[in-house]
Protein backbone atom coordinates (compact mmCIF):
# COMPACT_ATOMS: atom_id res chain seq x y z
CA UNK A 1 0.00 0.00 0.00
CA UNK A 2 2.80 2.36 0.78
CA UNK A 3 4.31 1.64 -2.55
CA UNK A 4 1.13 2.68 -4.42
CA UNK A 5 0.91 5.97 -2.50
CA UNK A 6 4.55 6.63 -3.14
CA UNK A 7 4.08 5.96 -6.83
CA UNK A 8 1.10 8.34 -7.10
CA UNK A 9 3.06 11.04 -5.34
CA UNK A 10 5.94 10.71 -7.82
CA UNK A 11 3.51 10.83 -10.76
CA UNK A 12 1.98 14.06 -9.47
CA UNK A 13 5.42 15.57 -8.98
CA UNK A 14 6.36 14.71 -12.53
CA UNK A 15 3.21 16.37 -13.86
CA UNK A 16 3.88 19.46 -11.75
CA UNK A 17 7.48 19.60 -12.95
CA UNK A 18 6.35 19.46 -16.58
CA UNK A 19 3.90 22.29 -16.01
CA UNK A 20 6.55 24.31 -14.15
CA UNK A 21 9.09 23.79 -16.92
CA UNK A 22 6.56 24.89 -19.54
CA UNK A 23 5.66 28.02 -17.55
CA UNK A 24 9.35 28.95 -17.07
CA UNK A 25 10.03 28.55 -20.78
CA UNK A 26 7.11 30.81 -21.71
CA UNK A 27 8.19 33.46 -19.18
CA UNK A 28 11.76 33.38 -20.47
CA UNK A 29 10.61 33.88 -24.04
CA UNK A 30 8.32 36.74 -23.03
CA UNK A 31 10.85 38.53 -20.84
CA UNK A 32 13.97 38.24 -22.96
CA UNK A 33 12.59 37.96 -26.45
CA UNK A 34 12.28 41.03 -28.62
CA UNK A 35 9.58 41.84 -31.03
CA UNK A 36 10.82 42.80 -34.42
CA UNK A 37 8.79 45.48 -36.09
CA UNK A 38 9.66 47.46 -39.18
CA UNK A 39 10.29 51.11 -38.53
CA UNK A 40 10.76 53.83 -41.11
CA UNK A 41 12.69 57.02 -40.45
CA UNK A 42 12.99 59.83 -42.94
CA UNK A 43 15.80 62.37 -42.56
CA UNK A 44 16.11 65.27 -44.91
CA UNK A 45 18.76 67.98 -44.83
CA UNK A 46 20.04 70.73 -47.05
CA UNK A 47 23.75 71.62 -47.01
CA UNK A 48 25.16 74.63 -48.76
CA UNK A 49 28.77 75.80 -48.89
CA UNK A 50 32.11 75.16 -50.54
CA UNK A 51 34.54 72.39 -49.77
CA UNK A 52 38.28 72.96 -50.22
CA UNK A 53 40.48 69.91 -50.56
CA UNK A 54 44.15 70.53 -49.72
CA UNK A 55 46.44 68.10 -51.45
CA UNK A 56 49.91 68.15 -49.96
CA UNK A 57 52.83 67.38 -52.27
CA UNK A 58 54.68 64.12 -51.77
CA UNK A 59 57.55 64.20 -49.31
CA UNK A 60 61.13 64.07 -50.60
CA UNK A 61 62.81 61.01 -49.16
CA UNK A 62 66.57 60.94 -48.70
CA UNK A 63 68.16 58.01 -50.51
CA UNK A 64 69.80 55.23 -48.58
CA UNK A 65 73.53 55.26 -49.35
CA UNK A 66 74.81 51.75 -48.73
CA UNK A 67 78.43 50.91 -47.99
CA UNK A 68 78.50 47.14 -48.22
CA UNK A 69 82.15 46.56 -47.38
CA UNK A 70 83.31 47.42 -43.86
CA UNK A 71 86.94 47.58 -44.98
CA UNK A 72 86.30 50.73 -47.03
CA UNK A 73 87.05 54.12 -45.46
CA UNK A 74 83.91 55.85 -46.72
CA UNK A 75 80.77 57.09 -45.01
CA UNK A 76 77.41 57.49 -46.69
CA UNK A 77 75.50 60.76 -46.25
CA UNK A 78 72.07 61.64 -47.60
CA UNK A 79 69.69 64.57 -47.18
CA UNK A 80 66.33 65.76 -48.46
CA UNK A 81 64.51 69.11 -48.55
CA UNK A 82 60.81 69.49 -49.26
CA UNK A 83 58.91 72.72 -49.96
CA UNK A 84 55.30 73.25 -51.00
CA UNK A 85 56.28 73.11 -54.64
CA UNK A 86 59.54 71.25 -55.02
CA UNK A 87 61.36 68.44 -53.27
CA UNK A 88 65.07 67.65 -53.65
CA UNK A 89 66.94 64.62 -52.33
CA UNK A 90 70.51 63.48 -52.76
CA UNK A 91 73.24 61.35 -51.34
CA UNK A 92 76.99 60.94 -51.53
CA UNK A 93 79.93 59.25 -49.88
CA UNK A 94 82.78 60.92 -48.00
CA UNK A 95 86.25 59.40 -47.97
CA UNK A 96 88.08 59.38 -44.61
CA UNK A 97 91.70 60.07 -45.57
CA UNK A 98 93.04 59.33 -42.08
CA UNK A 99 91.37 55.90 -42.14
CA UNK A 100 92.92 55.19 -45.54
CA UNK A 101 96.35 56.28 -44.26
CA UNK A 102 96.08 53.90 -41.30
CA UNK A 103 95.00 50.98 -43.50
CA UNK A 104 97.79 51.62 -46.02
CA UNK A 105 100.37 51.89 -43.25
CA UNK A 106 99.12 48.65 -41.69
CA UNK A 107 99.34 46.92 -45.08
CA UNK A 108 102.91 48.18 -45.66
CA UNK A 109 103.97 47.08 -42.19
CA UNK A 110 102.40 43.66 -42.79
CA UNK A 111 104.57 43.28 -45.90
CA UNK A 112 107.70 44.02 -43.87
CA UNK A 113 108.16 47.58 -45.14
CA UNK A 114 108.46 49.30 -41.76
CA UNK A 115 110.10 52.54 -42.95
CA UNK A 116 107.46 52.95 -45.66
CA UNK A 117 104.72 52.34 -43.06
CA UNK A 118 106.15 55.06 -40.80
CA UNK A 119 106.51 57.38 -43.80
CA UNK A 120 102.84 56.86 -44.61
CA UNK A 121 101.86 57.82 -41.06
CA UNK A 122 104.24 60.82 -41.13
CA UNK A 123 102.03 62.46 -43.77
CA UNK A 124 99.81 63.45 -40.83
CA UNK A 125 101.16 66.59 -39.08
CA UNK A 126 100.30 65.19 -35.64
CA UNK A 127 102.38 62.06 -36.22
CA UNK A 128 105.18 64.15 -37.75
CA UNK A 129 105.33 66.40 -34.65
CA UNK A 130 105.14 63.42 -32.29
CA UNK A 131 108.03 61.70 -34.06
CA UNK A 132 110.07 64.92 -33.98
CA UNK A 133 109.38 65.43 -30.26
CA UNK A 134 110.38 61.82 -29.55
CA UNK A 135 113.77 62.38 -31.19
CA UNK A 136 113.04 59.97 -34.03
CA UNK A 137 112.34 62.19 -37.05
CA UNK A 138 110.26 60.90 -39.93
CA UNK A 139 112.14 59.38 -42.87
CA UNK A 140 113.05 61.75 -45.69
CA UNK A 141 113.60 60.20 -49.14
CA UNK A 142 115.26 57.08 -47.78
CA UNK A 143 117.19 58.85 -45.03
CA UNK A 144 116.48 58.01 -41.40
CA UNK A 145 117.68 59.26 -38.04
CA UNK A 146 120.06 62.25 -37.92
CA UNK A 147 120.38 62.35 -41.72
CA UNK A 148 116.59 62.67 -42.00
CA UNK A 149 116.53 65.44 -39.38
CA UNK A 150 119.15 67.41 -41.38
CA UNK A 151 117.19 66.86 -44.60
CA UNK A 152 113.98 68.12 -42.98
CA UNK A 153 115.84 71.21 -41.67
CA UNK A 154 117.17 71.92 -45.19
CA UNK A 155 113.75 71.35 -46.85
CA UNK A 156 111.11 72.60 -44.40
CA UNK A 157 108.58 73.20 -47.20
CA UNK A 158 108.16 69.41 -47.48
CA UNK A 159 106.90 69.17 -43.88
CA UNK A 160 103.17 68.39 -43.51
CA UNK A 161 102.94 71.21 -40.91
CA UNK A 162 104.91 73.76 -42.95
CA UNK A 163 102.56 76.71 -42.35
CA UNK A 164 102.51 76.16 -38.59
CA UNK A 165 106.29 75.61 -38.55
CA UNK A 166 106.81 78.81 -40.54
CA UNK A 167 104.76 80.87 -38.07
CA UNK A 168 106.62 79.38 -35.11
CA UNK A 169 110.02 80.01 -36.73
CA UNK A 170 109.09 83.59 -37.63
CA UNK A 171 108.36 84.17 -33.95
CA UNK A 172 111.69 82.61 -33.04
CA UNK A 173 113.46 84.86 -35.57
CA UNK A 174 111.73 87.93 -34.16
CA UNK A 175 112.76 86.93 -30.64
CA UNK A 176 116.38 86.50 -31.83
CA UNK A 177 116.32 89.94 -33.47
CA UNK A 178 114.93 91.50 -30.28
CA UNK A 179 117.59 89.77 -28.16
CA UNK A 180 120.32 90.94 -30.57
CA UNK A 181 119.05 94.52 -30.27
CA UNK A 182 119.06 94.31 -26.47
CA UNK A 183 122.60 92.92 -26.49
CA UNK A 184 123.81 95.60 -28.92
CA UNK A 185 122.14 98.33 -26.89
CA UNK A 186 123.57 96.98 -23.66
CA UNK A 187 127.03 96.72 -25.22
CA UNK A 188 126.82 100.28 -26.58
CA UNK A 189 125.73 101.65 -23.20
CA UNK A 190 128.52 99.74 -21.49
CA UNK A 191 131.18 101.17 -23.81
CA UNK A 192 129.75 104.68 -23.40
CA UNK A 193 129.77 104.29 -19.59
CA UNK A 194 133.39 103.10 -19.71
CA UNK A 195 134.43 106.09 -21.82
CA UNK A 196 132.71 108.47 -19.44
CA UNK A 197 134.42 106.80 -16.52
CA UNK A 198 137.82 107.20 -18.13
CA UNK A 199 137.35 110.90 -18.72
Amino acid sequence: MDFVIFWKLISRLQGTMKKLTTILTILTVLLFGSVAMAETNTVSSTVTGTTTVDKTPPTASAPNVMINNQDVCTTGISAAVQTQILGIAGGTTIVDLNCERLKLSRALYGMGMKVAAVSMLCQDARVFNAMEMAGTPCPYKGKIGIEAAKAWAENPEARPDYEKWLKENELVDKEKELNDKVIKTGTGLGILGLLLFLL
